[in-house]
């Protein structure tokens, strides 16, 4: 049996696709296309990969799921009972997070939009940190502090310098000074961690580097005005596993770790925040061909309502119905939305010959496609999760009607 998008997970047997230990035709034969699927076993194997390859380099550090990556609770459940920890960026992230049963002691949690009853379910849940992405954000927090009778710790997010990078706050002089005086004012709380986060899709270690730099001439600032921080958050930014394998991905813990050393920078413990490597490539697209044209543009019955480009996955197309065809031919895929952007890839190399009809696996649309999809008017797929040859549906647009966090 050979792999499909190198997915050990996914494979053909003779002209057949094997999901897991479960033929593709006998879910077709129950279930209608589109549907969306995601496999627990690569989620569970991706998780191994990564927390080897870490602890290979690093002796203490702790690993946080971001949670907009994929918020069904189904496979934040999976994340959970491998014990990693939950990074949210909203209070119904949040609750969630708490509802499942991740440890307080385990959740990260903050954003650009810190309203207070986020703030006060934080505290009064004793989680880990907030993190601050706005000195003024400090203020909130230790007021809330204060009426618990407790004290906070924080992560302050700094400004990765990225080109027109508007997340994190930009510690000039002035900034210092402000902090400076925010820290011996603010009694409630106490600025534990230091978090830059540089981008996404991050498979060149030039991005990684210049995050480190950025966090390594903040830990500078802040030490000049009497701040020392235990904690480094690194952030996310990894790509799909299959895209990033285990050997690079070591090259380039081991490639940090190294920039760390050089400087003599001292830490208490890393921190991670993956969300797409986790989760990125477990999950595929059963879809099919709705149309085609005499320029070879194949249109398929999910578009970018559902498969948004905004999501920047890494997505790969295989025809299901043709498998063992060679994918050797330019071929254009465009989407069931009523307007020319609708355009999922262009000039992709496809099976030569083009049926309506023909069955199309979409791979690697595990993370970010149901956090930025939208409500255009068409219905929602189901989605399953398949673990062996167990395939359990997970949401059902004609029961659940939406699969949003409320």
């Amino acid at each position: 049996m050979k792999k499909i998008s190198g997915n050990p997970f996914l494979k053909r047997e003779g002209g057949k696709v094997l999901i897991d230990l479960i033929y593709l035709g006998d879910i077709l034969n129950k279930f209608k296309t589109p549907l969306l699927i995601f496999l627990e076993n690569r989620i569970r194997n991706n998780i191994k990969s990564f927390i080897d390859v870490i602890s290979s380099e690093f002796n203490n550090y702790e690993c946080y799921y971001s949670f907009k990556a994929n918020f069904l609770p189904d496979i934040c459940n999976i994340i959970c009972s491998e014990r990693i920890g939950a990074n949210v960026v909203g209070l119904p992230e949040l609750r969630l997070a708490l509802k499942i049963g991740f440890p307080p002691n385990k959740i990260l949690a903050g954003g650009p939009y810190l309203p207070k009853e986020m703030i006060r379910l934080s505290i009064k849940n004793k989680i880990k940190e907030i993190i601050a992405y706005n000195l003024n954000d400090i203020k909130k927090i230790n007021l809330i502090a204060q009426k618990f009778n407790t004290n906070q710790n924080i992560c302050i997010r700094v400004n990765s310098q990225k080109y027109k990078s508007k997340l994190g706050i930009s510690f000039d002089k002035k900034n210092l000074m402000f902090l400076e005086r925010l820290i011996k004012s603010c009694k409630n709380i106490k600025i534990t961690t230091i978090l830059s986060h540089y981008s996404t899709q991050m498979n060149n270690f030039e991005q990684y580097k210049k995050n480190i730099t950025t966090i390594i001439e903040s830990l500078k600032n802040f030490s000049r005005v009497g701040i020392n921080i235990k904690n480094i958050n690194i952030g996310g930014g990894f790509p799909e596993a299959i895209i990033m394998p285990q050997n690079q991905l070591k090259k380039i813990f081991k490639d940090i770790r190294a920039i760390f050393e050089d400087f003599n920078i001292n830490y208490e413990k890393i921190y991670t925040e993956p969300g797409r490597y986790f989760v990125g490539d477990s999950g595929l697209f059963i879809t099919k061909i709705i149309k085609i044209n005499s320029k070879r543009w194949a249109f398929l019955n999910i578009g970018n309502q559902i498969c948004p480009k905004f999501a920047r996955c890494s997505l790969r197309f295989y025809n299901a119905s043709q498998i063992n065809d060679p994918h050797k031919y330019k071929t254009s895929f465009a989407g069931n939305l009523p307007t020319d952007q609708d355009v999922l890839a262009k000039d992709y190399f496809f099976s030569e010959y083009l049926k309506e009809g023909d069955k199309v696996l979409v791979t690697n649309t595990g993370a970010y496609c149901l956090t930025f999809s939208n409500r255009f008017p068409y219905p929602l797929p189901k989605i399953f999760l398949i673990k062996d040859n167990q395939l359990k549906q997970i949401f059902n647009p004609d029961v659940e009607k939406d699969f949003s966090l409320h």
